[in-house]
């Protein structure tokens, strides 16, 4: 199956709500849609069809569902889901980072948007293996950017192995800020490839502080690749406020909470 074409896909207002919802429903019929929003069952179609033809959600009897939690989904579609979560989320966390500042920007497409988020700062050095960071980088000629070598990774833009690894282990930066494949109360942070795990672990080893960054549907994806516990993160900066047992876990855990809507 070729790669979804998503990359200069722009969804509606109404496409995009359908997708909040989704990710706090799971499932929603049809119908329900079509009496919810006020228009014809052929309308929302419509909708539906232009979502799943680009990986966004999958078919199902009588409605739609999210993909398999259990699989990636792909970069392109990933740079369009939740986009507007993800740039909240890097704009609270640049509020944090001083000018002059090192820092490890490691995989993901949120980690994208700390990228971009980071222009305005100045003297800072950024080492990293993702290559839509470096490109973003390449706007302010005052920002220090060093990449690493490793095995390119073409459908993810980033670079991973060995090489990559070894890298980061030879730094010791201020700041790490990583993403996630996924997220569980107990086990921490997971992802979907021992190679994204590899580089995450080497970047929390080697930061002063390390920064987490993730949207909240992160909580339902079940990426089967135990990455570090949340008592390795120094802040998790997130869009919306966790379950009352999770805010106290990530408090007796010591990880600071940073949620872009309170800010």
């Amino acid at each position: 199956m070729s790669e979804p074409d998503v990359k200069n896909m722009k969804l509606s207002e109404r496409q995009n709500d359908i997708l909040n919802w989704m990710r706090r429903e799971g499932f929603l019929a049809i119908d329900m849609l079509a009496s919810h929003y006020g228009v014809t069952t052929q309308t929302i179609r419509r909708d539906i069809n232009a979502l799943c033809d680009n990986g966004l959600l999958r078919r199902v009897h009588g409605g739609v569902r999210l993909p398999s939690a259990y699989e990636n989904l792909s970069f392109f579609t990933r740079q369009v889901l939740n986009a507007r979560a993800k740039q909240a989320i890097a704009e609270r966390l640049v509020r944090d980072i001083p000018d002059g500042s090192s820092l490890f920007l490691g995989i993901g497409t949120t980690v994208e948007y700390v990228a971009k988020a980071l222009l305005k700062h100045k003297g800072v050095r950024v080492m990293t293996n993702n290559l839509n960071v470096a490109a973003i980088l390449c706007a302010n000629k005052a920002v220090k950017v060093d990449v690493s070598g490793g095995q390119l990774r073409h459908d993810d833009r980033d670079l991973v192995g060995g090489e990559a690894v070894a890298f980061f282990n030879g730094f010791h930066v201020d700041f790490g800020i990583i993403g996630t494949g996924g997220l569980d109360p107990e086990r921490g942070l997971l992802d979907f490839q021992p190679a994204e795990a590899q580089i995450t672990r080497a970047i929390v080893r080697n930061s002063r502080q390390c920064f987490l960054v993730a949207d909240e549907s992160k909580w339902q994806r079940q990426a089967v690749v135990r990455v570090a516990e949340f008592r390795e993160i120094d802040a998790f900066y997130t869009d919306a406020r966790p379950a009352a047992d999770i805010c106290r876990m990530l408090d007796e855990q010591g990880v600071a909470l940073r949620v872009a809507e309170e800010a």
